[in-house]
């Protein structure tokens, strides 16, 4: 038997061939209206003491987030969690028994049946994912559906999830009305009751729920009731859900059994209008009553509506807090539009919620009888704020607030599309440890809880509806859906069904329409409902090149900065741009995010922007050996897939940071330092936040040694104020004075002074290093010209160098050093050789025939070879030899004839008695190279020589056109914890405007290296894992060690891009032309008794 929609009323039909999940106007049947989420109290107390309890929550819970196999026990635990103090909600999650067929027609055709005999089937955690748990296999894609584009066919080949569970209804809930309610099923599901058909749904990421009294067995009985669910992997709906991440299948959020009275609250909407002066707020409650057609069921009730403030207080009498009563009003004559309950009241001196101060309120709707007694009481958190417009701005409370945002999927590594609190609160203390206060929630609407949380943060949110259709702009055969009438309305009812159950959360400042869906008529509707249902927040859509009229922001994604400033300064405007994505954080990326915020905070109309994304969707996947690894796209046989294009996050799958994360916190710092003209002006540019909570401290370093430190006093800066002072009067001018430092630098930071919710006191919100002014020219320290005689000699093809303490193998043959030992302890194994090529980034190969990569091989820059043309031996006194090796750099396995010649490169060495050793070398590539991924040396050590200690940019890997939140400094790291290891290999571990370095065993014996006469602090890089290692491996766990440490000292080292990663976008002041350059170093042996600021 099928269900089939009929024009006017719901038929059953036998019609073997028909097909519910291939049908876009059969979206659902049975399921009721989409509201917010209910909780069905029977005392006001009660509902003041859940919210209480659940508010309880901070960032001790984040410490116990789980990414490993104890999640899927965690995810059970958290769905009971979630229902705890809710007497008429029930959480039916825990082990169910499951059966997968290949097909809805493979599916057992009675497995509804209360007969049905499951004891052989498989056991599978709900919620979860299927794939997460050895069913089918988890698919990647960004654009490209993973079945054949036919709308709105799917593959017969359908994986199907058969499902069973059993449970009974407690006593106490007799004479109450029973919902089932599925928070979230991937894609497409029917549901039975005892073996009668229920209901059907689609829309993978919000709610579905269904009346199923009359189908269940009497209250309080030993009958088990059946729950049979059949979940279809494809669905028409799969059209609309192409968004870039893992096709994950299943019963992936909780599924509850919610009691209600015989008329119970079943929707309300809170309003709230905010005077002019800020001195009281208008506030208004929607509500809907579900009357029972039952006999019996009174329909004479009553309503009120309550607002508390219960933050902080631990009075046992929480029914004291109330702040504001709403009294019901009478409907009008003849209404129009709603026909509901409408309560109004006003609140006094409102505390206003923000991202800054996300002040909330318990708002209690209560139901009571005829008598007034209570037949039950709704409830949920609600801020008093106010979204506004004006000309080129977005408005929060009245004022322009900046959009520090990141776009988030849900997203663990062993458990999918499943949630767990822990893991949703890390992620928003690493949100506010960064400085972020905006979040999309891309692209679907996300778990419940996220909300309550990030109202209970302060998180500015874009809700977006669960709409994508990306891969129909690979074809030319169909249009998109948004153009085709006979997709509206699945598509209205999407966004309907998020509007309807998210409209009470105060940290939605914007509703979205989906993602890269095209533009058609079907948006103008999208648009123009939530308009209508909800004008108290703007509209955000992207398609249609982001300035359409369904949308109130300008919001493209990965618009390159000047055409932003051109956007935001066009008179005929009037709407703010706000990046909905950019700076694409695949890999070692996000360069040039900071030219980005430096146009944003000096642009009238630019407001911000979402970094695509906020953790790499990568998957645990175990080898056959028992090791586990990240596994992207294509790992696990899945075909089609997109790689490792879903490797984009700022965090790793278990939150690690990526180091790009610092650069984000930088350039998303609310207090702003800068230094001009002798001035030193700090700003506050939070919009509400006064810096009353902070504590500036400032430290001064002269070389790279701390010289003092202290507490910065100053007046409390009120938002979006200033502080001016001229250097010389600040605490630190005597230090400066004093100091006989070349290079000193300032470093001020601002500290929390008091813990808050999501961060420890002490934590430094904002951070600036400012260079003081020089004393005297910086130069280079020259090598000391002690008389000690330095003895070689020459020995078949090699020339032996004694110096001090040191002795120099150099091979004549070569041209390189063959060898270098210090106190007899061999320390170089290889070099110096010229380098000019790096392990290709994502960026790197990004364009496909037109990226850097394709162009640097296609010149042969990763297979150049130095050949020797040319060297001399020449000794200038018993203290100094000069050593002048001229290279041809070419293409592995070319002749050696000047028109094969890429680079022409000279190495002039001194070799001093004192053991120092100077090098020159000047470079001349062929002028038409493409631009050069790097110009400097290369050389390995032996592998103990493992100790780091540089004078530069740090402590955390930064390049030159991400390194504004490097400090310079004086930093020591091991070699292996210099890697960094990103899921798919490739260039890492830099380290920008290195002064010196120095490279040591455990017993201090090593080599130091710097920049030498007027050359510019370099580009340093050390590593286990050798540049071809790098390029080989496709995961970071294939990477095997070298035998030796491999060394880079840059003199240039190109930018690492990531304005997007699908075509070449360095900029260009970050390129490396092919221009001749030269550049020196020195070199120097070290013991444990040397320090590298003496040398």
């Amino acid at each position: 038997m099928a269900v089939r929609m009929g024009l006017n009323n719901m038929m059953i039909v036998s019609a073997s061939d028909y097909k519910f999940w291939e049908d876009p106007s059969f979206i659902k049947w049975r399921k009721r209206d989409s509201h917010v989420s209910l909780h069905s109290h029977d005392s006001v107390e009660g509902s003041l003491k859940y919210w209480y309890e659940r508010n309880k929550v901070d960032v001790l819970v984040s410490k116990s987030a789980v990414w490993d196999e104890d999640a899927v026990s965690g995810s059970l635990d958290c769905a009971k969690f979630w229902v705890q103090d809710l007497p008429f909600v029930k959480s039916l999650s825990g082990y169910w028994k499951f059966f997968l067929a290949q097909s809805p027609t493979a599916a057992p055709s009675d497995f509804h049946d209360s007969a049905f005999q499951d004891s052989t089937w498989e056991k599978i955690p709900v919620p979860s994912n299927w794939q997460m748990h050895g069913f089918d296999r988890p698919i990647y894609t960004n654009i490209i559906y993973p079945f054949p584009l036919d709308p709105p066919h799917v593959p017969d080949d359908n994986p199907t999830g058969c499902y069973r569970t059993y449970f009974q209804l407690p006593k106490d809930w007799e004479g109450r009305r029973i919902l089932l309610h599925f928070e979230a099923v991937d894609s497409a599901f029917h549901v039975w009751i005892n073996g009668t058909l229920v209901g059907y749904s689609q829309d993978s990421r919000l709610p579905a729920e269904f009346e199923i009294t009359d189908f269940c067995h009497e209250f309080g009985s030993n009958k088990n009731n059946v729950l049979a669910v059949k979940v279809y992997r494809w669905s028409d709906g799969s059209y609309l859900e192409d968004q870039d991440h893992w096709w994950l299948s299943g019963i992936h959020r909780d599924v509850l059994l919610l009691a209600k009275p015989k008329v119970f609250i079943a929707d309300y909407f809170f309003k709230s209008n905010i005077a002019e002066n800020y001195a009281y707020a208008d506030l208004e409650v929607e509500v809907i009553l579900d009357k029972s057609t039952t006999t019996g069921a009174s329909t004479d009730v009553k309503l009120e509506a309550t607002l508390f403030d219960t933050s902080g207080n631990e009075s046992s009498d929480m029914l004291s807090t109330n702040v504001a009563n709403l009294e019901l009003q009478s409907p009008p004559a003849q209404p129009l539009g709603f026909h509901g309950y409408r309560l109004t009241g006003k609140l006094k001196n409102p505390k206003l919620w923000s991202a800054e101060q996300p002040n909330l309120y318990t708002l209690v709707v209560t139901l009571k009888d005829a008598s007034g007694n209570i037949v039950e009481c709704e409830s949920c958190q609600v801020g008093i704020r106010q979204i506004s417009k004006a000309p080129k701005q977005l408005l929060v409370n009245g004022h322009p607030v900046v959009i520090r945002g990141v776009n988030r999927h849900e997203h663990h590594p062993r458990i999918g599309k499943t949630n767990i609190e822990s893991c949703m609160v890390k992620d928003l203390v690493l949100m506010k440890e960064y400085n972020i206060n905006a979040v999309r929630n891309s692209h679907y609407p996300q778990h419940q809880r996220w909300y309550e949380l990030c109202d209970l943060f302060g998180m500015y949110m874009i809700d977006e509806a669960n709409i994508e259709t990306h891969g129909f702009d690979l074809s030319n055969n169909f249009k998109h859906p948004s153009q085709e009438p006979a997709w509206a309305s699945s598509m209205l009812d999407r966004v309907i069904g998020m509007v309807e159950r998210d409209k009470n959360h105060a940290c939605i400042i914007s509703w979205s329409l989906g993602n890269e869906a095209s533009y058609g008529p079907n948006h103008s509707a999208l648009a123009g409902w939530i308009r209508g249902k909800d004008p108290s927040r703007v509209v955000h859509y992207e398609g249609g090149r982001s300035r359409t009229p369904s949308t109130d922001i300008i919001c493209p994604m990965y618009m390159r900065i000047w055409d932003c400033v051109e956007i935001a300064k066009d008179p005929n405007e009037t709407r703010p741009l706000i990046l909905c994505e950019y700076s694409h954080s695949m890999g070692n990326s996000n360069g040039n995010i900071h030219e980005y915020w430096e146009a944003i905070d000096s642009t009238f109309g630019l407001q911000g922007g979402f970094i695509w994304d906020w953790v790499d969707q990568a998957l645990i996947k175990e080898n056959t050996d028992g090791s586990k690894f990240w596994a992207y796209g294509g790992d696990f046989g899945d075909v089609p897939n997109d790689l490792n294009f879903c490797l984009n996050g700022l965090v790793w799958p278990d939150r690690t940071p990526h180091p790009a994360l610092h650069e984000v916190k930088y350039c998303y710092q609310p207090i702003k330092i800068s230094f001009t003209n002798g001035i030193i002006k700090i700003t506050n540019t939070n919009f509400f936040q006064t810096t009353q909570g902070l504590e500036f401290n400032w430290v001064i370093e002269g070389d790279g040694c701390k010289l003092d430190s202290g507490v910065f006093l100053l007046p409390t800066l009120d938002a979006q104020s200033s502080y001016n002072i001229k250097w010389e009067s600040g605490p630190w001018y005597t230090s400066w004075t004093s100091s006989s430092a070349a290079e000193i630098f300032l470093t001020i930071s601002a500290n929390l002074l008091q813990p808050t919710r999501w961060l420890p006191s002490g934590h430094v919100v904002s951070s600036q290093q400012l260079e003081l002014p020089m004393k005297k020219e910086f130069v280079s320290q020259a090598p000391q010209m002690k008389e000690i005689k330095l003895n070689y000699e020459t020995v078949d093809d090699k020339l032996i160098i004694r110096q001090n303490i040191s002795e120099i193998i150099f091979n004549n043959q070569s041209g390189a050093i063959e060898s270098w030992k210090v106190e007899g302890v061999p320390v170089m194994l290889k070099g110096v050789s010229p380098c000019f090529w790096r392990a290709p980034t994502d960026n790197d190969k990004g364009g496909e025939d037109n990226s850097y990569y394709s162009k640097w091989k296609e010149a042969h820059l990763d297979n150049v070879v130095f050949i020797k043309d040319s060297s001399t031996v020449k000794k200038i006194s018993d203290h100094l030899v000069e050593v002048t090796v001229v290279y041809n750099g070419l293409p592995k396995g070319s002749s050696d004839d000047e028109s094969n010649v890429l680079f022409k490169v000279e190495m002039k060495y001194s070799f001093h008695g004192s053991g120092d050793v100077v090098l020159i070398s000047n470079v001349e590539p062929r002028s038409d190279l493409p631009p050069l991924p790097r110009v400097g040396v290369e050389f390995h050590l032996e592998k103990t020589i493992n100790n780091v200690k540089w004078y530069g940019r740090g402590p955390f890997e930064c390049y030159p056109d991400r390194k504004a939140a490097a400090h310079v400094g004086s930093y020591e790291k091991k070699v292996d914890d210099m890697h960094v290891p990103y899921i798919a290999p490739g260039e890492c571990g830099g380290r920008a405007d290195v002064r010196w370095v120095t490279f040591q065993n455990d017993q201090g014996l090593g080599i130091y290296a710097s920049v030498y006469s007027e050359t510019p602090p370099m580009q340093m890089n050390a590593s286990y894992y050798s540049t071809t290692e790098l390029d080989r491996a496709t995961h970071n766990e294939e990477l095997v060690k070298g035998d030796d440490i491999e060394v880079h000292l840059d003199h240039k080292h190109m930018g690492i891009g990531g304005d997007d990663s699908w075509s070449p976008c360095v900029h260009d002041k970050y390129m490396v032309p092919p221009s001749p350059c030269t550049f020196s170093l020195r070199f120097s042996p070290v013991t444990a008794t040397t320090s590298p600021h003496d040398i």
